[in-house]
């Protein structure tokens, strides 16, 4: 799909294909070949307009050409394609050869058979300590509604290791969920800090980032999270030009302005680096089951936010 064609329910069913997913990035360089990593550092943005993620490392071979390309492309590979994703994360392979590859926005190389395609324009880039962060806008999507690929389940039994004599307090899921959490958000909540935005009002920018919707709608939301949103936040967020009224919409109908949208990018992007940062100490399949382990437990619960 593209363009005005494109459906917010089947743009959100095509990113729900990475779940535990794998994604390979392809671009066209200047001098005309085709440059492609395999990256497991993908994320969606934004609904409307559609717009999508991902980190590459500066030390990456194919970091200068991603940092200057105006367009790519992210495959989210399907459960066949574990071959693939194994060619494209060696440094220095001739990757395309002997692949049949349809052509994307900007010439981009499409690999063909995965689970779900992101034609993407390059909307923003940031610096992200020893990564880049790219920004995507989403102008075209396939969605082949095929299981995406997953990690060896053999492996999980590994995660089991080094945790005899643990401490309960120290070994306990509550404790080290927090831990965690700690370690992923600081970053965030530095920044937060730094532009006076509080945690109460960063929740209710990342749920208007899904969608307009009333205070009433968002207090509601953050309950869940353990978050309250006043109508003194509506007023700072309001004043600090990162949420308006809407006009056109639904009484009392809360919406990010443009430069609400920019801050919410460039803090989920702040995110998206501590994570890639914490997860780089794993081997990918780690990092993978763990993501697919919290997504499993948040979705049982009563209430949860989804997209």
């Amino acid at each position: 799909m593209k363009g005005t064609n494109m459906d917010a329910a089947d743009f959100r069913a095509a990113l729900g294909s990475f779940a535990t997913g794998v994604t390979i990035v392809t671009t066209r360089a200047p001098d005309g070949s085709d440059v492609g990593m395999t990256a497991n550092s993908f994320n969606s943005v934004s609904l409307d307009p559609p717009m999508v993620l991902w980190s590459i490392s500066k030390t990456a071979l194919s970091q200068s050409v991603f940092a200057a390309a105006e367009h790519f492309a992210v495959h989210i590979l399907a459960s066949d394609q574990e071959d693939l994703s194994n060619r494209f994360a060696r440094r220095g392979e001739n990757k395309f050869a002997d692949l049949a590859l349809g052509r994307g926005p900007g010439n981009t190389p499409l690999l063909n058979g995965c689970a779900a395609r992101f034609k993407c324009r390059t909307a923003y880039r940031y610096e992200g300590g020893d990564h880049d962060i790219i920004v995507g806008e989403v102008l075209e999507f396939d969605h082949f509604d095929r299981k995406p690929l997953l990690f060896h389940r053999g492996k999980y039994s590994a995660l089991a290791a080094g945790m005899a004599g643990a401490e309960f307090a120290d070994s306990s899921f509550a404790f080290l969920l927090a831990r965690a959490h700690y370690a992923v958000f600081r970053d965030v909540h530095m920044e937060l800090k730094r532009i006076d935005i509080s945690l109460d009002q960063y929740f209710a920018l990342a749920a208007l980032g899904a969608r307009p919707m009333t205070a009433q709608e968002i207090q509601g939301h953050g309950a869940y999270y353990d978050r309250s949103f006043e109508p003194s936040d509506v007023e700072k967020l309001i004043e600090k030009g990162l949420v308006e009224r809407q006009a056109d919409g639904p009484a009392g109908n809360l919406a990010l302005t443009a430069p609400g949208r920019q801050t919410m990018v460039r803090l989920l992007a702040i995110g998206k680096d501590s994570e890639a940062t914490v997860l780089g100490q794993f081997e990918p399949w780690e990092g993978q089951w763990l993501k697919s382990a919290l997504d499993r437990i948040g979705s049982k619960m009563p209430g949860i936010l989804t997209r």
